[in-house]
Order: C-alpha cells, then sequence, then structure tokens
C-alpha cells in the first residue's frame, strides 16, 4: 500500500516538472522566435534608413547653361564596358546643359593610375574649363586595390588644386561588379551627377575669378591655319 501511495506521489511529481519543463520551453521559445523578428524588424528598418539615406543624399542642381563651357573627359580602358556607360551618362548630362558635342573632348588612358598624369596635363594645355575623370576599380584578392584607390583620389585632387581647374573624380571604387552595374546604368548613372558637377565648377570658377559673362582665359581662342603665314601651333588636345 505503502508502494502505491509513493509511486502515485512520484507520478504526480513528475507530472508536474513536465508541466514546468513545458510551460518554460514554450516561453523560452516565444522569447527566441520574437528575438527572430525584432532582428529582422531591425534589419528591415536599417535597410529602409539606408535606402531613404541614399535618396535624401542625392545632389541637386540648378539649371545650368555650359553653352560656353569646355570639358575634357579622360576614361580608362580598363572595364571599358563600365567606364562607357558611365562617360555615356557623363555625356547626357553635359548637353542637358547646353555644352555642345564640339565642346567635349574626350581621350583615353590604360588605367585609373594615369588618370592623375593625363589630366594635369589637359589642365596645363589651358584648353578646357573642366576635366572629368572616367574610371572603374573593383576590388580584388590582394591590396592592390587599396594602393590605387588612394593614389588615383588624391592624385585627381592635387591635379585640380595646384592648376585651379575643377578636375572632377569620376573613378567608382566598388567591391564587386554588381555595385558597378548599379551606378552605370538606368536612373543611377553615377556620370551624369560628374557632367553636371563639370558644369557647376566650370561656372564657379568664372564667377569666383571675375570671368562671368566673358569667355574663359582658359577656353580655346579662336582657332587659326597651323600653315597660315606668321601663325604658330597652339598647345592644347584640340
Amino acid at each position: 500500500h505503502k508502494s502505491i501511495i509513493m509511486l502515485s506521489t512520484n507520478l504526480r511529481m513528475i507530472r508536474g516538472t513536465s508541466v514546468f519543463l513545458l510551460l518554460a520551453l514554450t516561453a523560452t521559445s516565444t522569447a527566441f522566435t520574437q528575438s527572430l523578428v525584432n532582428l529582422k524588424l531591425s534589419r528591415a528598418t536599417k535597410d529602409v534608413t539606408q535606402h531613404y539615406m541614399a535618396v535624401e543624399g542625392a545632389i541637386d542642381f540648378d539649371n545650368l547653361d555650359g553653352s560656353e563651357v569646355r570639358v575634357g573627359i579622360i576614361k580608362t580602358r580598363w572595364n571599358k564596358e563600365h567606364v562607357d556607360n558611365a562617360v555615356e551618362g557623363a555625356r547626357t548630362a553635359l548637353k542637358a546643359c547646353n555644352v555642345t558635342d564640339e565642346n567635349i573632348f574626350e581621350t583615353t588612358v590604360p588605367g585609373a593610375y594615369e588618370l592623375p598624369l593625363a589630366a594635369r596635363f589637359l589642365a596645363l594645355s589651358g584648353t578646357v574649363d573642366a576635366v572629368i575623370c572616367c574610371g572603374v576599380l573593383i576590388k580584388g584578392d590582394t591590396m592592390h586595390f587599396e594602393y590605387i584607390c588612394d593614389a588615383v583620389s588624391s592624385g585627381i585632387m592635387s591635379v585640380g588644386l595646384q592648376t585651379s581647374t575643377p578636375v572632377i573624380f569620376g573613378v567608382l571604387t566598388c567591391l564587386n561588379e554588381d555595385q558597378v552595374i548599379a551606378r552605370t546604368t538606368g536612373d543611377n548613372n553615377h556620370g551624369e551627377g560628374w557632367g553636371m558637377t563639370a558644369v557647376e565648377m566650370s561656372l564657379l570658377k568664372r564667377e569666383a575669378l571675375g570671368m562671368k559673362n566673358k569667355p574663359s582665359v582658359m577656353g580655346f581662342g579662336v582657332a587659326e591655319d597651323i600653315d597660315a603665314p606668321g601663325t604658330k601651333k597652339s598647345m592644347g588636345f584640340f
């Protein structure tokens, strides 16, 4: 009889323990599920916030009249397809700002590392109001990406400061090709911003140096027949 009573008591204790464990597991599971939901919501909120930050970070340009502006475009043959897409965006923007085809000069260099020196040559030629340096760098397995990015960005900035010619940094530094495609095609073609920036900075320079409403001293001037007596060949790319 005592054995039966003890067995019954043990069964009730086991049953109670099981119920307690079940409740504890349920509570733990619910908390874990809620944590996952909160994590997903947090990530979703972060993604949306980053998206709107990107949209809000877009540059607004006033109506720009670049009818007297002359722009040089230097592009790399490295990652040619993507660079050409960006350059097309820049040309579209330049035309929208009334820059004529005759006032757009375009040349190429092997890679991004050569952009600063080529930009300096063009700026010193006195034939352009602004230079757009276009290239695409994609990170690989080595430190080569970091060294090139640093040298090119620093070099392009130095050319602008040394020559007082606006030199636009149109070099994409991306981690993969998908990022490049997203920035050189469709409505997000960064080349358009580069083109408009070139016009705006050219006009700013004219206004700042007292050249507003007058041909730029850095312009092309009147073309001369280099074979005519008493004339000399002018320096420049055009």
